[in-house]
This record gives structure tokens, C-alpha cells and sequence, in this order.
């Protein structure tokens, strides 16, 4: 019997680009707009529902304006534990990346992931943070501990990747090696030089690593900052690179994807990079 997951990736606008409204009024209306999708997925049988990064907000990042920091939250927190009831409602896996605050001035790029029954399983915290024109996060956010958590779910073996980390793959090969069959990139990320990269790195770090991704980028432009268009394009990709399926580059919608788990195994017979790597050959990755 093949063992089979429906992965559900959501994108979405932000609702509120009006710098005049307190921060709290336009979490709540970027919540209350994910929630028709959220509800949406579960109708439709999602089993892993994976939101965009930072999903409750605008992409702040092009700022440097501390009122955001008012943002952040415990995770879990407010907004994890108001997901909950849906991931139990529905028997759905919910990965949810919000602003973590862990305590005074100490903040986090987080993604929590919750399981199917509604309990909080952990998190990841982004790692790479990215500091240049427009994308001012080393502001905001501290860089992730060394961990790369792999989450046992009731339907699979899910990692996170967050946005910028996509650029590395070396914690790519470390989240196979803890035993990823699908890991998840939540981004925020416009059209330019990324654009190309977006459909060529994480097929390539599905090959290299013999499992499934789901992709995500919001959608649409977010004034003030107007640092250019969230082009979407969502998708799932297989362990053989292949884009099973892609989102529209300006549409707010959830993209459904049934993710057959038995071709890790079938791959990985086939290409056995597992078994040829050579890590005594790459201390040189630890020197510098």
C-alpha cells in the first residue's frame, strides 16, 4: 500500500499596508486572513498545512523600525496555541512561522510545528540571516542554534528550512541526515535575482537529499516599503527534483499535493549519496 501524504502549502497577501495602524491590529487581520485557507484545507483532507514566513504580518524586514519588535511572541504562544484547535479539529499537521520573542530583546525567526492531535511538537529557528538592501534581519532576528530538528508527525517525518537558509546546503544535507522525508521552506522573497534561484536550489537540495519539499512564497506588494513583488509560485518537489505542481505568482490561495513517501526509498536506491558521501574529506568546511 503506498504510503501517501496530502501536503497543503498556503500563500497569501497581507491585508493591512498601513503603517498608521498599531502592529496588533494588523497581525490580527493577516491571522483572520489565513483562516479561510486553514479552514479551507482541512475540508479537503490536508494532512501537513505549512504557512509563509512570519505568516501573522507583513515581511517588516525592510525597516528598521523597532515598533516591530512588538511583534514577536513566546512560541509556543498566542498565536500557536490559537492554530491548535485547527491542527486537532482537523487531524492536520500545522508548520506555523511567526516572530518569536524568547525574552527582553532576544528574538527569533521561528517556525513551530504542531502535530495532528493538536499538541506542540517544537520548533525551528532560522539560522542564516540574510543583512542587505531591503533585507535588513540581523535587525530583527538572532540566528538559530546549531540544531536541525527532524519532527516525528502522526503522517511523516517533517523538517523546516526558513526562507534565506534555502542558500546553504549544508543544514539542507544535515535535515536529511536527521531523517527529513518532506522539509518545508516558509519565505518571503521578490522577484530579481531570487526568482531564478527559487525553482533551482530546492529541487537541488531534493535530489541531493532524497526527500520531498514544500516551497512557499507570499504574494502581492507591501507598502511602505515597496522593496518589490512577492512572486508566489509555491510548490511541492519530489526527491527527483521534479515540480509535482505551482501556485500562481499573484494569487492568495492553498496548493493541494498528494506526496507518495514510498519514492524516498525507490530514489535512494537508485542515487546512494548516503552511503558515498565522504565526511572525513570536508574538514576544510570546519576550518574557516
Amino acid at each position: 500500500m503506498a504510503r501517501n501524504v496530502i501536503s497543503g502549502l498556503i500563500q497569501c497577501r497581507n491585508p493591512i499596508n498601513d503603517e498608521s495602524k498599531p502592529v496588533q491590529e494588523i497581525q490580527q487581520a493577516a491571522f483572520d486572513h489565513h483562516i479561510p485557507f486553514i479552514e479551507e484545507a482541512g475540508k479537503k483532507g490536508v494532512q501537513i498545512l505549512c504557512l509563509q514566513e512570519i505568516f501573522n504580518g507583513p515581511y517588516f524586514c525592510p525597516s528598521q523600525d523597532p515598533r516591530w519588535y512588538s511583534a514577536a511572541e513566546p512560541v509556543p504562544g498566542p498565536t500557536v496555541e490559537a492554530l491548535m484547535p485547527y491542527a486537532k479539529k482537523y487531524e492536520m499537521v500545522m508548520v506555523i512561522p511567526v516572530y518569536e520573542r524568547e525574552s527582553a530583546g532576544v528574538y527569533y525567526n521561528t517556525a513551530a510545528v504542531v502535530d495532528a492531535d493538536g499538541s506542540y511538537l517544537g520548533k525551528f529557528r532560522k539560522k542564516h540571516i540574510p543583512h542587505t538592501g531591503g533585507f535588513w534581519e540581523k535587525y530583527f532576528f538572532k540566528p538559530g542554534d546549531r540544531s536541525y530538528p527532524v519532527f516525528q508527525t502522526r503522517y511523516a517525518k517533517v523538517g523546516v528550512y526558513i526562507c534565506y537558509d534555502r542558500h546553504f546546503p549544508e543544514g539542507a544535507r544535515v535535515l536529511g541526515l536527521n531523517g527529513a522525508e518532506i522539509v518545508y521552506n516558509p519565505s518571503a522573497t521578490v522577484a530579481g535575482l531570487s526568482q531564478h534561484l527559487w525553482k533551482l536550489e530546492q529541487p537541488a537540495h531534493a535530489v541531493a537529499n532524497g526527500y520531498f519539499m514544500g516551497c512557499i512564497n507570499r504574494v502581492g506588494t507591501e507598502p511602505p516599503w515597496n522593496i518589490g513583488k512577492f512572486y508566489g509560485s509555491s510548490y511541492h518537489v519530489n526527491p527527483r527534483g521534479e515540480i509535482l505542481d505551482c501556485a500562481s505568482e499573484d494569487n492568495d490561495e492553498l496548493l493541494v499535493s498528494t506526496l507518495d513517501l514510498d519514492l524516498i526509498e525507490e530514489v535512494r536506491k537508485t542515487w546512494q549519496f548516503y552511503r558515498d558521501r565522504r565526511p572525513e574529506t570536508y574538514e576544510k568546511m570546519l576550518e574557516i
